[in-house]
């Protein structure tokens, strides 16, 4: 049995470990609401949005926009959107194994994959797990900005107007609640994949372009793929928060039970010190009498 000393060790050293997951708890609380409400605000932009450009796909325009058309598939663009923390449970982890499985699915078809990486924790990732990275961007902060995340995907949007790559998808964790996180696949081109449904539309219908129907198209659907993203980045930084929050909270009460058992093995330690010392005394008088 260890020593009363190494015993009064540990139960410090679990101490200082429970305070600093019972901050890390607090600080994850704390900073949840703030990105629900951002998450919730970037929502209808990006439903409307997405919704018009269903209907564009519809459309008759006098031109027709790379990301409008669909192509045989060949090749393939992955956008993951990963934590750039650890400490948020098995969020990544489930996120990784989706996007696994969307690869294997992809190769099985033997489809070619690009992949375009947001956050620290998916470069880590796929730098050993290897793979064709072609972008890459990380360290977005508590609040992402369209900018930093649109140079990670430019390359991206650049093959696909190319032709080298004829679907990109999306692959980041959807907020459910604070007690539940799933991964998320959404199509981003083409897209006429967005929308097949035309419930609604008059038989003959279009839109009036002014100005020019290309000029309006390309600034749109930049619009359109910004938003998707943004909402994509916001999304998973609620999910982090809110993973982290449980998480710390685990290791907070794990903590505890830690140093009940060892406070009770420190008490046992203790009281056999204690009973060993009496009956060395009692002996000793023993001896002398």
């Amino acid at each position: 049995m260890p020593g009363e000393k190494e015993i009064r060790t540990k139960i410090r050293s679990v101490k200082n470990m429970q305070k600093i997951t019972s901050a890390m708890e607090k600080v994850a609380a704390s900073k949840i609401r703030k990105a629900q409400l951002q998450m919730e605000a970037s929502r209808p932009y990006a439903t409307h949005i997405r919704d018009v450009i269903g209907h564009l796909s519809h459309a008759n325009p006098d031109t027709k926009h790379p990301f409008l058309l669909e192509r045989e598939i060949k090749r393939v663009g992955l956008i993951v959107i990963s934590t750039d923390r650890g400490l948020c449970g098995g969020l990544n982890v489930n996120l990784f194994k989706r996007v696994i499985g969307e690869i294997a699915d992809w190769q099985d078809r033997e489809v070619e994959i690009d992949l375009a990486l947001v956050g620290a924790k998916a470069v880590q990732f796929f730098r050993r797990l290897g793979g064709n990275v072609v972008g890459t961007a990380s360290h977005l902060g508590d609040k992402p900005q369209v900018n930093d995340l649109i140079g990670a995907i430019r390359i991206m949007l650049n093959s696909y107007s190319d032709g080298k790559i004829d679907r990109l998808f999306l692959l980041h964790n959807e907020f459910i609640s604070a007690m539940s996180q799933k991964p998320a696949c959404v199509t981003i081109l083409p897209v006429s994949e967005i929308s097949k449904s035309t419930d609604g539309l008059q038989e003959y219908w279009d839109y009036i372009y002014e100005p020019e129907a290309a000029d309006l198209l390309e600034d749109l659907l930049m619009r359109y793929i910004e938003s998707q993203i943004y909402r994509g980045a916001v999304e998973n930084f609620a999910c982090e928060m809110a993973a982290k929050m449980v998480a710390m909270k685990s290791a907070t009460d794990n903590a505890g039970e830690i140093i009940d058992k060892l406070q009770l093995q420190y008490n046992k330690a203790r009281q056999a010190a204690i009973t060993q010392e009496i009956s060395e005394i009692v002996g000793g008088a023993a001896a002398v009498s």
